[in-house]
């Protein structure tokens, strides 16, 4: 609003808008050029003169006394910067259509009016019509008036539906959204008094007592239910937060967020020389030579040699790979890193690869020493393109790339170990890489020997022991294995209560190891046992007087495992190739077993007992006809696969070796023939002792009794 007071009238209260159409009109009517207004008023369009604000007069103003030069003069007071030529040069430049804004502008002055009070016009933010003001604003060059900023935002349609504008609700850029929910939620209908509530109850009075005093109770009881609730929930909120922070401490220490574990520390094996290695000679000189390039490797690179990048170890499980490491180690004393093949798989991408440049890193930094690389093939497998595993080839690589790669690794011997070199990828294996490779076999009769009289020294040992006996009959066992027949042993004597190992504790643990258990608790009847007895006899018999057969070294019918007996043989030395003679005479001792059932029971009493037998004797028979041209009728040739011969030449196959088997049960029919009375001996002597040991067997034979056991 706008107020105008003077001497001459009472005080008026007119707005603005229009006092400045007033204005305007006695401006333009008081102008002595008449004929620029006219021309001014011609050029405005028709539209624009019909403006829906309303014309007020002088009378209307009260101004009616005021003379030309007064009023005059109050136009310049309060249009001080106004011109008619300015005003009509500013007017031809404001737009003819104006139309009406819904945006929100930076004031309020030009959010209300569609312009700003600089006299800049936007066509966006218009009016249909031009007001006085905006005219007024237009002429001038200054307008002296305060304009206020400030930030809102308009309410939404669903919000002005809602509440309408003068809706008390919290904007929502000044609030957020999650403090909502605080600030809101005690707001709430009022809760009723409790005189009220009494009230609209329809208590009766004498009762009011009684239940404001239950009211208090249950509040009290509420209060302390909540109370307890709160402090539970504390106690969980405290215990979750605990162990979210354990959590991710313990992820802290995963390959998935620290990247890799430390690598090993390296181990000095002082106290691992090559004189705790046996049965491995050979594969001992050849790692001589990398011990001698560690201990002194100017000796060699004077000349130009270069040290070895990596040693193979190849052979079956438990014959000693890992110690012959862990001896060049201590023969070098140098650093040992040791890890397994399995350490470097992970779930985790990059985490191999990660592990392999860490434990190189510390290597070089602690070099000369030797990292050992067990069971090589896990992780230097061949590298074969797998959807299921794209990343499966990144820690052969870095293997690779560390072993022999663009950075040199001076001083570093790796020694791998295997039991499958075939699975190993060709690029591991190549000169450069492994550069040795060192086959570990099983140990000869000389090495189990050494091996049984090492771990012997370790027990408490009866003087008659012989490990030479116990070698010779654990052909193909492995260091591994030898170890584990001592221990056996020791344990046995400990059960039966003996101060010492014994030469049958030993037979014990081997037949153990090679048959499985005793099975002292099956039931077996008189008949079967005599049956058992005289098939058991049979067998020994014909080795005993079978010019090519090995020595007997024990027979017994204790069921052990699927068998209710046996008759174990033991040859003097390891045998590398046999002979035909050999060959036959193994034949007939393995016929012997059912020519002694049906000379004593009679062909129609014999059992199923002689099934094994006849496997063993028919392969004997086939490898001798197919493979080592031990026939006559079809000569030195082999025969690998049967189904790819002619049917002549299969026919001839089978009836060659249905000669050979039964040329072998007709000599083992003739022995025992003439050896029935030693036959009946040895029977009733395992009948009555169960297990007869090589001396025994042999006073059995030759009639003497056997002394006090």
């Amino acid at each position: 609003m706008f107020s105008l007071s003077t001497s001459l009238q009472p005080q008026v209260t007119v707005q603005l808008s229009h006092l400045i159409n007033a204005l305007h009109s006695l401006k333009g009517s008081v102008s002595s050029n008449t004929s620029v207004n006219h021309k001014h008023r011609e050029n405005i369009p028709e539209q624009d003169l019909n403006c829906t604000e309303p014309s007020l007069t002088l009378r209307d103003l009260g101004l009616t006394d005021l003379g030309v030069g007064q009023l005059d003069e109050l136009v310049q007071k309060l249009l001080p910067c106004a011109t008619p030529q300015e005003s009509l040069s500013q007017l031809r430049s404001v737009p003819n259509i104006w139309r009406t804004s819904h945006l929100s502008s930076d004031s309020f002055f030009h959010n209300k009016h569609g312009f700003s009070r600089m006299g800049g016009v936007t066509p966006v933010f218009c009016k249909q019509n031009k007001s006085p003001l905006l005219t007024l604003c237009t002429d001038l060059k200054y307008l002296p008036l305060t304009v206020p900023n400030r930030g809102f935002k308009t309410l939404s349609r669903t919000r002005r539906l809602q509440g309408g504008i003068d809706s008390r609700v919290e904007p929502e850029g000044y609030t957020p959204s999650f403090m909502k929910g605080f600030l809101t939620r005690d707001k709430g209908p009022d809760v009723e008094t409790l005189d009220k509530l009494l009230q609209n109850k329809n208590i009766p009075d004498g009762q009011h007592d009684a239940f404001k005093t239950g009211f208090a109770e249950g509040f009290l009881k509420a209060q302390a239910l909540t109370q307890r609730t709160q402090e539970s929930l504390r106690r969980t909120r405290l215990i979750l937060l605990v162990l979210l922070l354990l959590g991710l401490y313990g992820l802290s220490k995963t390959p998935f967020l620290s990247g890799l574990d430390s690598a090993v520390d390296p181990v000095q094996m002082k106290n691992v020389t090559f004189e705790h290695v046996k049965g491995a000679e050979e594969a001992k000189n050849e790692l001589q030579e990398v011990v001698e390039f560690l201990r002194n490797p100017q000796k060699f690179t004077v000349l130009g040699g270069k040290l070895p990048k990596g040693v193979l170890l190849v052979g079956p499980p438990g014959t000693g790979k890992t110690l012959l490491a862990r001896a060049v180690a201590g023969e070098a004393d140098v650093p040992f890193y040791y890890a397994s093949g399995s350490e470097f798989d992970e779930m985790f991408v990059g985490v191999g690869a990660s592990r392999i440049r860490n434990l190189f890193r510390e290597a070089k930094g602690n070099a000369p020493c030797v990292i050992f690389i067990d069971e090589l093939d896990s992780v230097g497998g061949k590298r074969i393109e797998s959807p299921m595993h794209p990343y499966s080839r990144q820690t052969i690589n870095q293997l690779l790339a560390e072993m022999d790669g663009f950075k040199p690794n001076e001083g570093v011997i790796i020694i791998g170990a295997t039991n499958f070199p075939e699975a190993l990828d060709n690029a591991l294996i190549r000169p450069g890489r492994f550069d040795m490779q060192v086959t570990v076999p099983i140990p000869d009769v000389k090495g189990r020997t050494e091996i049984i009289k090492w771990y012997l020294k370790n027990i408490k040992v009866d003087s008659a022991v012989e490990a030479g006996v116990i070698a010779r009959g654990t052909v193909g066992f492995s260091g591994a294995e030898l170890e584990n027949l001592v221990n056996q042993a020791a344990l046995k004597a400990a059960v039966d209560g003996k101060d010492m190992v014994t030469m049958k504790d030993l037979e014990f643990a081997k037949d153990k190891i090679l048959m499985g258990p005793e099975r002292r608790s099956a039931e077996i009847d008189t008949r079967n046992k005599e049956i058992t007895a005289y098939h058991e006899s049979g067998h020994a018999i014909i080795a005993y007087y079978t010019k090519d057969a090995m020595p007997i070294n024990k027979a017994t019918i204790m069921p052990r495992g699927p068998t209710l007996g046996h008759v174990s043989m033991l040859p003097e030395n390891d045998r590398w190739s046999e002979t035909r003679g050999q060959l036959l005479a193994q034949m007939d001792i393995s016929m012997g077993g059912r020519v002694a059932e049906e000379l004593i029971f009679g062909s129609e009493n014999i059992t199923t007992g002689a099934s094994s037998d006849f496997d063993s004797a028919t392969k004997i028979a086939k490898m001798m006809v197919t493979r080592f041209g031990m026939s006559e009728k079809l000569g030195v040739m082999t025969y690998a696969d049967l189904t790819k011969q002619s049917p002549e030449t299969q026919a001839a196959i089978e009836n060659e070796v249905r000669t050979l088997l039964r040329d072998s049960y007709e000599r083992a029919k003739v022995i025992l023939k003439s050896r029935a009375k030693e036959h009946k001996n040895l029977a009733e002597a395992l009948l009555q002792y169960e297990t007869l040991d090589a001396k025994e067997i042999k006073l059995v034979l030759e009639g003497k009794p056997i002394g006090s056991r």
